[in-house]
């Protein structure tokens, strides 16, 4: 009998859970979404940069299709699908989102206004003199490990070898597992500057870096107005950044002035500059402002151009303070400077990323000159062999003359061994013998071609010499001087800087709270209208009037108000929603207005609007809430004069809905009908006065399964006729009972 053994392993399925997740996270900090201190990258963006230059698009080369880049980095090293490869080309190419762009595209990349770019078959690209100098020169030198890609074909750089702290020069933003990185991008060569301080004074403080490195410089310029916050942002790694966008005013024809919008926050790139001219048009209709004539978005290659064309007598300062305040042309930026750092993701100070790179450029420095210590040493090997070859150049002509094959040469350079060689004297045959050449020295003098033996090539070999000497007192220097290698690095720096640093873009200060003040709305009373397809406008007092009898017959809602009232909708949820008056379209009779969704939190998918006032009126009154599953009450109405845009406006029980709110003052009965075909009317005093907290009083008592379909509030001296199975039905011949009773069927 053939029996299968196995090993089952129980555990507390929690804690398998809680391990598989951990890994998962840990998965995509590390291998995702966060950068590495050392070179700021993430694993996309290093392998689409390595891929780029193992096929060699170099600067100075030909551009190649994106396509072909993106096929061949998922393929080799990246295997997460095209579209996280390409956006990330993409990124790098866009010099509005990065301080210093990495890729230089060809094609359309996409636009700060938000245009995506064109799909990979169509763009083509190549790296940027800056990548390929700073960040992937001398990865030939040994100056960092190379681990198997996913599948072990391939080997890809753990890092590369970045000579600056791209991490601070072109920022970083991504999502991981629980947390995530927002790092502004900052002046190249202030940067450079912060680090060269940092090496000549390995105890400097933040405070006396950022003497050198100001701040973020955003590549869409505008400014950074809370610089006393600063100094504590770079000492946490955390805070909050104030940016607005630069305004200037121009002056038009006809004495009127232009606001022009030249810089916006480094935040509105995108659809928020869309968003923004937006929330101007929503200023314009609501009323908030009446000084802006027109708006035109004028932006184009050159750089962004907004303008407000703005009334003659127009407050520009208080017009600029309100787009600060209302739109967001001040913005805030959060900063999180969260990175690997040792392989652990590490929310990092100013300092500490500063630390972290230069530890970085002394590890890749030492690599990179033992790497050509160790060439120089075998050039200096080799050339000595040959300097001495050329001294005794007859004896090895007699020794190769006189040898059968080439092992038998090499034998008697390395060890003297003469067994088998004819010599002409034995002079020569005793100085053969004391020959010792090393290894590589002997295969040097093997493979050096005749040519070599002329006075001048003698010559230059002795000068090759003294140079590999030099080069290798130099390189020794280096390795074993702490002051030489900072000077050897911070050379490079300043190399870097000439070449690629460019002026500040964003300004730097300390502003004011925006202080914007609002004009006092002219008070005026106007028509509210509403349709029973929830579409609402406001309509001047005099069309009010001229069209009243045609708005009562066209719309479910329709009356007078002040326009620095709010409009209350009471909804069958126990919900109220408030709309400022003046947020509400001033339009003409006939317009169709704007549905209620759209100017308030009321969904009309889940909610359906029982009852509509303006507060001022319900302020004055009492109102009447009953329920599907009979709970009355009544609630002074001054409760619902509240701040907040939405508030429960009645608490309800399990599965219960509002089937009545209504203002109760006038009216002296009440009616309840239920879906069983009950009937019953009590007097109006026998319901109680409440908060709006309570749930109320039962004001009809239920068969089983029966539910209140339909409340009336009635006036015991008024008719008040309803239709019940397709015929007229009076609620005033409903007998009069008393509330908590079971109630009556009619017989029609």
């Amino acid at each position: 009998m053939n029996t299968k053994q196995e090993n089952i392993i129980r555990t507390d399925y929690s804690e398998v859970m809680q391990k598989s997740y951990i890994d998962y996270a840990m998965s995509v900090i590390v291998s995702r979404a966060l950068p590495d201190v050392r070179d700021g990258l993430k694993p996309v963006q290093r392998r689409t940069l390595y891929d780029m230059y193992e096929l060699g698009i170099r600067y100075d080369r030909p551009y190649r299709k994106c396509a072909r880049i993106v096929g061949d980095t998922m393929g080799k090293y990246h295997p997460h699908g095209d579209s996280s490869i390409y956006d990330a080309l993409v990124v790098m190419a866009q010099d509005f989102k990065k301080g210093k762009t990495l890729v230089d595209g060809h094609g359309n990349f996409g636009s700060i206004e938000g245009d995506g770019a064109a799909a990979m078959r169509y763009t083509e690209a190549r790296l940027e003199k800056l990548t390929q100098d700073v960040f992937l020169n001398d990865l030939d030198k040994n100056v960092v490990d190379f681990v198997p890609n996913f599948d072990e074909t391939e080997k890809e750089p753990e890092v590369l070898p970045v000579r600056i702290p791209n991490l601070l020069v072109n920022g970083a933003d991504g999502i991981a597992v629980g947390m995530a990185t927002s790092i502004p991008p900052h002046n190249l060569g202030e940067v450079v500057d912060a680090v060269k301080a940092y090496m000549k004074n390995n105890d400097i403080s933040v405070k006396g870096l950022m003497r050198y490195m100001k701040g973020p410089d955003f590549p869409t310029g505008g400014l950074v107005v809370n610089k006393d916050d600063l100094l504590k942002i770079y000492e946490n790694g955390t805070g909050k950044l104030r940016i607005r966008g630069k305004v200037e005013v121009e002056k038009a024809k006809g004495g009127k002035k232009l606001l022009v919008i030249t810089e916006i926050p480094y935040t509105m790139i995108g659809a928020n500059i869309g968003k923004f001219l937006n929330d101007i048009a929503n200023l314009i209709e609501t009323r908030k402002t009446t000084d802006i004539v027109d708006i035109s978005n004028q932006s184009s290659k050159e750089g962004i151009r907004i303008v407000l064309e703005l009334k003659k007598d127009a407050d520009v300062e208080n017009l600029t303070n309100l787009l600060y305040k209302k739109t967001r042309l001040e913005d805030t930026f959060g900063v999180n400077m969260l990175a690997v750092a040792d392989g652990r993701p590490e929310t990092l100070s100013l300092k500490q990323v500063i630390e972290h790179h230069v530890d970085f450029q002394f590890e890749v420095a030492t690599r990179k000159y033992q790497t050509l210590l160790n060439k120089e040493i075998d050039n200096r090997e080799i050339q000595e062999g040959l300097i001495k070859a050329c001294d005794v150049i007859d004896l090895i002509i007699e020794i190769l003359r006189g040898s059968r094959n080439r092992e038998q040469v090499k034998k008697c350079l390395v060890e003297g061994i003469t067994e088998g060689i004819r010599f002409k004297t034995k002079t020569s045959e005793k100085a053969a013998a004391k020959l010792k050449f090393t290894e590589r020295q002997a295969t040097a003098i093997l493979d050096m071609r005749l040519y070599k033996l002329i006075g001048l090539e003698i010559e230059a070999l002795q000068s090759e010499y003294e140079e590999t000497l030099k080069k290798i007192a130099l390189y020794e220097d280096i390795l074993n001087n702490y002051d030489s290698m900072s000077d050897v690095i911070i050379n490079e720096l300043d190399a870097i800087k000439r070449e690629f640093s460019t002026k500040r873009r964003t300004v730097i200060e300390n502003a004011e709270e925006v202080v914007y003040e609002e004009k006092k709305m002219e008070e005026m009373e106007v028509g509210f209208l509403m349709d029973r397809f929830g579409y609402m406008r406001v309509i001047d007092k005099n069309a009010f009037e001229r069209n009243k009898d045609a708005a009562i017959a066209e719309n479910k809602y329709v009356f007078t108000c002040m326009n620095t009232d709010k409009i209350c909708l009471f909804t069958d949820i126990g919900k109220m929603h408030t709309i400022k008056v003046a947020d509400i379209p001033l339009v003409r009779f006939r317009d169709k207005g704007t549905p209620v969704d759209n100017l308030s939190n009321y969904n009309s998918s889940e909610e359906r609007i029982l009852y509509v006032a303006a507060l001022s009126e319900i302020k004055q009154s009492q109102l009447l809430f009953v329920s599907a599953k009979s709970m009355c009450k009544l609630v002074d109405g001054a409760e619902f004069e509240v701040a907040k845009r939405t508030i429960a406006s009645t608490k309800l029980g399990e599965n219960d809905t509002l089937v009545l709110v209504g203002k109760a003052d006038e009216m002296d009965q009440i009616v309840l009908q239920t879906q069983g075909g009950y009937f019953l009317r009590f007097n109006k005093q026998e319901v109680s006065i409440m908060k709006k907290t309570a749930v109320g009083v039962r004001g009809m008592k239920l068969a089983e399964g029966d539910v209140l379909e339909h409340a009336y509030l009635i006036a015991a001296r008024n008719e008040c006729v309803i239709e019940y199975h397709d015929k007229p039905y009076c609620l005033n011949k409903v007998k009069l009972a008393k509330r908590d009773t079971k109630g009556t069927k009619p017989r029609i």
